[in-house]
């Protein structure tokens, strides 16, 4: 799944609780793309592309026409190249949110290096999860800060959701425990 719980040091007594002022409490999310192609399979599949496009030019070893063909085949590769690598490039978005009793934090860098930043009182902080209005199924955002935010535009809808439910406990442990009496 592509967004992973980091636990803290001291984990909180139940799910979702936290202690009242420590500054262990820490709940750290770090969401990413899924990418299902590994460094390997990127070799494995240049290799094979490689090989596929020297099948029809063993026939015309030896000829003029060899030339003619072969620019395109190498031409052909290196698109190849270059189309994975940007789609992998175009796959570096990371976000990272945390969450303590005094703040809520969310940090994306996009794939051109720019790092975005967004905090909020976590006691304010509503995770609302849009079905049909946003531009991708169960468009979810956080709002209660200086402005509405995107989080996990990039994962499935199955996968929000799963996250909507993960951040909504967090929130309200953050709040019962911030709770005076």
């Amino acid at each position: 799944m592509p967004f992973r719980i980091i636990e803290p040091d001291q984990a909180p007594a139940s799910p979702g609780a936290f202690s009242s002022g420590g500054t262990d409490d820490r709940l750290t999310i770090r969401l990413w793309p899924h990418s299902s192609l590994t460094p390997e399979g990127f070799v494995g599949m240049i290799g094979v592309s490689f090989a596929m496009l020297c099948i029809p030019l063993l026939g015309l070893i030896g000829t003029a026409a060899l030339w003619g063909i072969l620019p395109f085949a190498i031409g052909t590769l290196g698109l190849l190249w270059l189309g994975l690598k940007r789609s992998w490039r175009d796959r570096s978005i990371e976000e990272t949110f945390e969450l303590t009793p005094r703040e809520a934090h969310l940090t994306r860098r996009d794939p051109d290096g720019r790092i975005r930043d967004w905090r909020a009182n976590p006691y304010w902080v509503r995770v609302e999860m849009s079905h049909e209005d946003g531009p991708v199924e169960d468009y979810l955002t956080l709002q209660g800060g200086p402005r509405p935010v995107e989080i996990g535009a990039f994962l499935t809808p199955e996968e929000r959701r799963a996250l909507r439910d993960t951040l909504q406990a967090a929130l309200a442990g953050v709040r019962n425990a911030t709770r005076p009496g």
